[in-house]
């Protein structure tokens, strides 16, 4: 399997259409060649005129831990050239970043879920590129969580850097596909060229990450693909008052975690309310202290999700299924239990952040529901994502 770096890389035909063109590179610590050559130090060694670079959420080089942690520009101290943060003062790329080169590859390693903000830093880069008559390539990646599709569509008006339009939470695509679906969506007039992948097959070999290759973290906490393939149900722990597993070793691998729930007793009701929800992976119970961030210091028990190995299955695990059903039994089971965290969620501060998280409130209301039943909730997302299967399949590449 070829990624879109390695295959421009080999193609000549690819490499003289850079040539004498001002280019800039879009990356983080995943934009790796084959042999673990970053993307930036691969290109300039193959003659390509990188004037600049650009760095989205946590930095170019990934250094940076937590959500609403901002980068710096900053002058690349080997090659010379600017690194322009697309999560620091900006997060659209300004006319100044923009005029800096004429082609903008785009290279980042995506976990398949719309809350990745990768995604929306792709969407702001066509339309500035639209406005300023540049263009872009996206340099093709797998998608890591494969092509299965679940969660609610984006409600429209609920928009933000981790909602960049109405899509559900588990989308399916690469980035390069997204691209095509953004263009027309939004009906954007930009030069796109997609250098896709050679033989990426999301149905066989690793459903989605082939097992030939290196996994590197593309964020701080994406730290392998149990990670990713969970993480469009745990990403959702964000906007709880439940840890997610940051300050250990395994973070956004857990249902939750917490001092003062019995994670044993959740499991139960999880069972009894929908077991085939829980379908497709393992789960166990596990104890653990943070070092840092929600319930720093203190014992939490909590759920391990292990939707790998043997005890994955591709087409039944449903993590924004199982995550939803864990919030359900512990509102059952603990019904003054203060669940939802309120506080600025990338700066979204009028809205709760599980509702930022979901594109619309109707997930938390479901929770919080105590007479709402799996089967509603069921019901509902499965109009929207048969609704987005049909929308995108004109735009899958392979």
């Amino acid at each position: 399997m070829k990624t879109g770096i390695d295959r421009l890389l080999a193609d000549p035909e690819l490499l003289h259409q850079l040539k004498g063109r001002r280019v800039a590179l879009v990356a983080h610590p995943a934009s790796v060649t084959a042999d673990l050559t970053h993307s930036l130090d691969a290109l300039i060694a193959a003659d390509v005129n990188v004037n600049s670079a650009f760095g989205p959420q946590h930095g170019l080089k990934g250094d940076k831990q937590d959500n609403m942690v901002e980068t710096a520009d900053e002058m690349d101290p080997r090659y010379g050239i600017p690194i322009f943060s697309l999560y620091g003062e900006v997060r659209r790329p300004t006319g100044q970043m923009m005029s800096s080169a004429d082609v903008f590859l785009f290279d980042l390693q995506d976990l398949g879920c719309r809350i990745y903000t990768f995604v929306t830093t792709l969407l702001y880069l066509l339309e500035e590129a639209a406005k300023a008559g540049k263009e872009v390539w996206v340099l093709d990646r797998p998608n890591p969580a494969g092509r299965p599709v679940e969660g609610t569509l984006l409600v429209p008006g609920q928009e933000s850097f981790v909602g960049a339009a109405p899509m559900p939470m588990r989308h399916g695509l690469t980035m390069g596909e997204m691209g095509y679906w953004f263009i027309g969506h939004f009906g954007l007039d930009v030069a796109y060229k997609v250098v896709a992948m050679e033989r990426w097959q999301p149905d066989d070999d690793g459903f989605g990450w082939p097992t030939s290759r290196l996994w590197i973290n593309p964020s701080p906490n994406a730290a392998n693909v149990n990670m990713a393939r969970c993480y469009a149900g745990t990403v959702m722990l964000e906007g709880t008052t439940l840890s997610e597993g940051r300050g250990t070793t395994r973070p956004l691998e857990v249902l939750f975690g917490a001092p003062d729930i019995d994670a044993g007793g959740v499991l139960k009701v999880m069972r009894k309310l929908a077991p085939e929800w829980l379908d497709g992976c393992a789960i166990r119970e596990c104890w653990f202290e943070p070092t840092f961030h929600k319930h720093a210091g203190k014992l939490c028990n909590a759920l391990m999700i292990h939707a790998e190995n043997t005890f994955y299955g591709h087409d039944a695990f449903k993590p924004w299924r199982l995550q939803a059903l864990a919030f359900k039994a512990i509102r059952l089971l603990y019904p003054d239990y203060p669940l939802w965290r309120d506080f600025p969620y990338e700066y979204e501060r009028d809205r709760l952040a599980i509702d930022v998280i979901n594109g619309g409130p109707a997930l938390r209301q479901w929770v919080d529901d105590t007479t709402a039943t799996p089967e509603q909730l069921d019901a509902m997302t499965s109009h929207d994502e048969a609704a987005w299967v049909a929308e995108v399949r004109p735009h899958l590449l392979y």
